[in-house]
């Protein structure tokens, strides 16, 4: 199985429109991040986590030709204004099923009510196969079981996946111990990282790598990274053993 990162910047994503900040004007193609999402796939198996406004560039850049299914954290523009984009999947392939908690998919129904239309729909409108993600019960896609793990981003719940020993965890700030235990000493742990200053709602660097020291994975990748946190190859110089910052386009095997 790999994992292809799409996105791994924050909801602005870097550059940030009209600034001037040092990272926003590096060359570095490390510093340049579209709005976070992965893909997770394996020769019968090809699953989306999160599908924000730059879905399309994403989707081209990767070369990700069929989707299984879309699994979507909470529904935040940054990780669901893309949603549109799933056309050409719907031409090729029929309603794309979409994993969400019940409140996603009614905010979701809300912006994008010509998707979830059932009579008079729009010629050419995508369609979905809404399926509700309940706190602790596992699903499958394909043969490939889906653990949810449910977290809070503030006070909005958000949920991470676990699939096989690989688990995805955004836009989190506290956790419960019932879900840490879940994903301890699992092989790769995907965490969001916003910056060295707190944050109300998000890890910010120091949180992170302790949230990295309790769980003890194999290896561990930051994403949802803001300008604010650095230079790619500064800030990765300073990381401990098997901990990585993320990029756009890195793909990892698990």
């Amino acid at each position: 199985m790999k994992v292809y990162f799409l996105g791994t910047g924050t909801s602005q994503g870097i550059p940030v429109i009209g600034s001037n900040h040092s990272v926003c004007l590096s060359k570095d193609q490390k510093d340049k991040r579209l709005r976070v999402s992965v893909w997770i796939h394996s020769d019968d198996f090809s699953v989306v986590i999160d599908c924000g406004p730059d879905f399309r560039q994403q989707m081209l850049q990767s070369k990700c030709e069929t989707i299984d299914a879309l699994l979507i954290t909470h529904e935040h523009a940054d990780h669901t204004a893309g949603l549109d984009d799933i056309r050409p999947f719907y031409f090729k392939q029929g309603d794309i099923p979409v994993y969400a908690h019940e409140r996603v998919l009614k905010n979701l129904e809300k912006r994008f009510d010509y998707i979830f239309a059932l009579e008079n729909r729009y010629p050419g409108a995508p369609a979905i196969l809404a399926n509700e993600v309940k706190e602790n019960e596992n699903f499958k896609v394909k043969n490939y079981l889906i653990e949810p793990i449910n977290a809070l981003h503030g006070s909005l719940q958000v949920f991470g996946y676990k699939i096989k020993g690989f688990v995805y965890l955004t836009d989190i700030k506290t956790i419960e111990e019932d879900q840490i235990y879940k994903i301890k000493k699992c092989k790769v742990l995907v965490i969001n990282c916003l910056r060295e200053e707190p944050h109300n709602t998000h890890f910010n660097l120091e949180e992170a790598l302790d949230f990295i020291s309790l769980v003890q994975p194999e290896k561990a990748y930051l994403t949802h990274i803001s300008h604010l946190l650095g230079f790619h190859e500064e800030v990765q110089q300073k990381l401990p053993k098997d901990v990585y910052l993320a990029y756009d386009n890195l793909e990892i095997s698990i």
